[in-house]
């Protein structure tokens, strides 16, 4: 089992453990190299040797922040608006951090009622937020959960990720949690892992434009998903010299788009040989087997599609299923492992997978206790409720999430001590089908001198999998890029007051559409408390967008503004 692509450095730190990935894991598909955690590694450390950046902290804390908001905005540029648009929002949510000997969690969770004076935006309701934690059991025994509500593009012509303030057209809302146990015990040397992820994903209907959606991947609707497995292995210099692991996992998600199914089933041996005290050549070998398929659509006797009342396709669940993917056989592949300190690791692996060369990688390093670097190669092949949950088990449970000041909605990337994680690619486009994703991610965060800091950069490439004898046979390896860039800035000017700053870049290229979305803005947000939890608020944000997918030939420029109060309780 290996590591989902965003986990960035936290799988490096875990894996001086000596436990296997399956402990650590948190039921990621199999898309990382298979060391960091599933094979010995070059230190022997025991938990209570780990350094304490790497672990949460074990004073007893709870800090729990409910509140209410009233906020008024006003934006001109955005839908297509020239005039000055104004609306009211209601809003209700709480942060909190929990750090206990047994439970660690972090919650940031809003919802929000927007209230509209035009006839151009209609009244609506959000709820978006973040949250993970983590229950200790017994002793390498726990139970981990996570979840995520979000405003999400539902293709190329969607607004995400720019300033979401007003309705804008083709963004729906979107659910996600997963929870499940993780089993890391070590007896005589070897140690012992289990792990099983359990997770649900949707997406509401409300905002999709079902004609643009028909234009190209169907639009994502609903799927569970599940992810078990298991792993034993001891380091080097236990009874053999080398280190060694021997793993195995299953993987299955049903999505509603067409009944899609996507299973993994794999085995595979790993072998890490010490070269150096800090350098180790890695490497393993084994069977995976693929499938994905779905089935065709109902048709009228011309062979024409048939849809709902709102525009969706209807699934012919009597037809047979339409296989779209199939892979199986021998994979494999090497590397190198560097650790010259406990701070810092890179693992680079070659190999062959999924019918072709696949390069992964991973870099961490944290130069002290506030500051993290971390770089991700990925090469994976996974469906998009099973993506969307294998990043929220990478997400840790001391994550600092940024919010958008004019509009409430949580940020595309959270950073912890340790580790950063990015939805980008994930709500860049909400497709229904499964695909080949590979890409690039890099982030930094820091927290010292009075300043909070996160910077991400990343770009991504999904390969899509349908049946080309199915009613998507068009889109069947047609493939879509996302670059993006992310800052998160926040400063306390002195006891009363904070300023924050958000900037963002994004290029999507849809690839089965006919041109590319362009995103690019910034927003700052000025905070100053005024009395026992009453604060006050006031935000400006500036957004270009410019999008020409489905020769919609959108090139907008919106300008926004906020004036709010908080009372926190």
């Amino acid at each position: 089992m290996m590591m989902a692509p965003y986990r960035l450095s936290m799988a490096l730190t875990l894996a001086a453990l000596g436990a296997p990935l399956a402990a650590q894991d948190y039921g990621a598909s199999y898309d990382a190299p298979p060391s960091d955690g599933a094979g010995p590694q070059l230190e022997t450390e025991t938990l209570d040797e780990v350094p304490s950046t790497t672990r949460s902290s074990s004073r007893v804390r709870s800090d729990i922040t409910p509140y209410i908001e009233v906020d008024q905005v006003a934006f001109t540029g955005g839908n297509g608006q020239s005039d000055i648009v104004t609306y009211t929002t209601v809003a209700a949510g709480v942060d909190a951090r929990i750090s206990q000997q047994r439970v660690e969690a972090g919650i940031s969770a809003r919802y929000e009622r927007l209230i509209t004076y035009d006839d151009d935006l209609a009244d609506s309701d959000y709820v978006t937020g973040l949250a993970s934690g983590s229950v200790k059991l017994a002793r390498g025994i726990s139970v981990d959960a996570g979840g995520l509500a979000a405003r999400t593009r539902v293709d190329g012509a969607g607004a995400r990720p720019s300033n979401l303030v007003g309705n804008p057209a083709n963004t729906s809302q979107i659910y996600s949690v997963y929870a499940g146990p993780t089993i890391g015990v070590q007896t005589n040397g070897v140690t012992i892992g289990a792990a099983y992820r359990a997770g649900y994903t949707r997406l509401e209907d409300d905002g999709i434009d079902s004609a643009v959606g028909l234009g190209g991947v169907l639009p994502f609707d609903e799927s569970t998903s599940h992810s078990a497995s298991a792993t034993i292995g001891q380091q080097a210099g236990g009874v053999l010299p080398i280190g060694w692991a021997v793993g195995g996992g299953y993987q299955r998600e049903d999505a509603g788009a067409l009944d899609n199914r996507f299973e993994n089933v794999y085995g595979r041996v790993d072998l890490t040989v010490p070269v150096s005290p800090t350098l180790a050549a890695v490497g393993g070998a084994g069977y995976e087997e693929i499938e994905i398929s779905e089935r065709d659509v109902q048709r009228d006797a011309n062979g024409n599609v048939l849809t709902d009342d709102a525009g969706r396709l209807i699934v012919d669940r009597s037809s047979p299923r339409l296989l779209a993917y199939e892979q199986d056989g021998f994979i494999w592949d090497v590397g190198v492992l560097w650790r010259p300190s406990r701070r810092t690791s890179l693992e680079a692996r070659v190999g062959q997978r999924y019918g072709s060369e696949t390069f992964s990688g991973t870099f961490s390093w944290q130069p002290n206790q506030r500051s993290s670097l971390g770089v991700s190669v990925y090469d994976s092949v996974t469906g998009y409720g099973s993506l969307l949950r294998d990043r929220l088990a990478g997400l840790p449970t001391d994550f600092e999430s940024f919010r958008n000041p004019l509009t409430g909605d949580v940020s595309s990337c959270a950073f912890g001590t340790a580790t950063g994680v990015c939805f980008d690619d994930v709500l860049q486009s909400a497709s229904g089908v499964a695909f080949r994703s590979r890409g690039i991610t890099g982030s930094y965060s820091t927290d010292m001198a009075g300043w909070k800091a996160g910077l991400a950069l990343g770009y991504n490439r999904r390969k899509f999998l349908t049946s080309d004898s199915g009613v998507q046979a068009a889109i069947n390896g047609t493939t879509d890029q996302n670059y993006f860039a992310n800052l998160f800035l926040s400063r306390d000017l002195d006891a009363l007051s904070t300023l924050t700053a958000n900037v963002y870049a994004n290029y999507f290229d849809p690839g089965f559409a006919a041109g590319e979305v362009f995103a690019l803005g910034a927003n700052a947000g000025y905070n100053r408390s005024i009395w026992r939890g009453l604060d006050a608020t006031a935000a400006l944000g500036v957004d270009y967008y410019d999008s020409q997918a489905f020769n919609l030939n959108n090139d907008e420029f919106t300008a926004s503004a906020l004036l709010g109060l908080r009372y926190s309780f």
